[in-house]
């Protein structure tokens, strides 16, 4: 398990990163021809890794290579959304969920910590039963994930798909970086994996927000076809000493989805 595709496409840059290895060569050769100058060379390299670091801390971009946002026209036009769930499994709160998508027939995506898919691997089973997509969410949700180098970040995409592939025989096929923010060098990680980068339309911000109502106003203002959603069964969620927010907000939510026509489908069966 976790091993990368057959099917995997060679990597190509971003035009991003082919600009700033660009830049990084011409100020090289600048150094060379003008050595004088190398404090202002330097300080435009450093100008562009500050670049590069802000446009990773913005979820929803694809500066730096392929992030799906929302899901295909066709999807969008067969009333298909996805939900998705981040930070799990808890064995407080997955289970909950869990028996809410089945009350109103919905099935979403999970994206897994490896290291909790290890704990509890039983509930990563059970995830795969009802009919619902188990991805990698990072082995372990590292603040530092952004700042990784690209052998750490092969290292800890590989041993979530190990551990989620090995619980339930099939490693995932998308990825979703912590906190939404990612690196100039995670995209030819995951294309060496055969992973696929997926952030949202919209989140909820339900993991450190305890308003119910201002949570399903987030996520339902503007609900249409193709929506990539986001809300959380595992750690900040998981994690507040009152009733986690997600419980109270996922009947309505599911309410609105149906009362809109609109289906929720995991995202592999949306993107087969």
């Amino acid at each position: 398990m976790g091993r990368p595709p057959p099917w995997s496409p060679p990597w190509s840059p971003a035009p991003a990163i082919r600009l700033s290895a660009g830049l990084h060569a011409l100020a090289a050769a600048g150094a060379v021809a003008q050595p004088a100058r190398w404090p202002w060379l330097l300080g435009g390299v450093a100008a562009n890794h500050l670049l590069l670091g802000l446009t990773g801390a913005w979820p929803q971009t694809r500066l730096l290579g392929p992030n799906l946002v929302r899901l295909p026209a066709a999807c969008a036009r067969r009333g298909e959304i996805a939900l998705t769930f981040d930070d799990g499994p808890d064995p407080r709160l997955t289970p909950a969920v869990l028996d809410l998508l089945d009350a109103w027939g919905a099935k979403a995506s999970f994206f897994c910590i490896g290291r909790r898919a290890s704990a509890h691997p039983a509930l990563i089973r059970e995830i795969a039963a009802r009919g619902h997509g188990v991805e990698n969410h990072s082995h372990a949700h590292a603040g530092a994930f952004a700042c990784y180098t690209p052998a750490a970040l092969h290292r800890d995409l590989m041993r979530a798909q190990t551990a989620i592939g090995g619980i339930t025989g099939r490693p995932p096929a998308f990825f979703r970086p912590p906190m939404g923010v990612r690196s100039p060098l995670l995209d030819p990680a995951l294309n060496r994996l055969g992973l696929r980068q997926v952030t949202w339309t919209r989140r909820g911000y339900d993991a450190v927000c305890g308003d119910a109502g201002a949570v399903l106003r987030r996520l339902s203002r503007g609900l249409a076809g193709g929506d990539v959603l986001l809300l959380h069964d595992g750690g900040g969620a998981a994690a507040r000493r009152s009733r986690p927010v997600v419980l109270d907000v996922l009947p309505a939510l599911l309410d609105r989805i149906a009362a809109a026509g609109l289906k929720s489908v995991p995202l592999h069966t949306a993107l087969a």
